[in-house]
């Protein structure tokens, strides 16, 4: 079962302290939230809400960790992809698995399988059982369809100048 898929960033950006990831979006799936309300009723739903925002933001530091250390040992330079070559990108994106310990962050033991396309990362995460080959399947299929769907916003913002 499929807990969270996160989209983050996985590269310096200039608002984020070195070694800091924003997250973009991220959703989360399964019971996880039912069983953070019956280990302690008291927190609010908002409370809630932080903590799982806070779940997200631990997965996504140690994947963009994960990209940093795959991204030096393989020592390939960063090559910067023109709009419309989202294929190339997804074909020369980096790949991984880290595996998330029981309450580091979720309840249980986890997979998190990403993909590391440009400044961007896009994670899956998993319980361990899970078929991890079809998972990323699935995972570059989402990735290919994100990075179409953000190509098509980024010819849509252009503005014609008029003379």
């Amino acid at each position: 079962m499929v807990r969270c898929f996160l989209i983050h960033t996985v590269c310096p950006v200039s608002a984020l302290s070195p070694g800091e990831s924003r997250v973009l979006y991220s959703r989360v799936f399964g019971p996880d939230e039912g069983v953070l309300c019956d280990q302690d009723p008291e927190l609010s739903p908002e409370e809630r809400r932080l903590l799982q925002k806070e779940k997200v933001a631990v997965v996504a530091r140690q994947v963009r960790s994960a990209v940093s250390l795959s991204r030096e040992a393989s020592d390939r330079q960063l090559v910067e992809v023109m709009p419309g070559d989202e294929a190339l990108a997804l074909q020369e994106a980096d790949s991984g698995v880290v595996r998330l310990r029981a309450r580091d962050p979720f309840s249980e033991e986890m997979s998190a399988l990403w993909l590391g396309v440009q400044s961007l990362g896009f994670t899956l995460v998993c319980e361990p059982h899970e078929n991890l080959l079809l998972a990323e399947g699935t995972l570059r299929n989402l990735t290919r369809h994100c990075l179409e769907h953000l190509h098509m916003l980024g010819q849509g913002s252009e503005v014609p100048s008029q003379s």
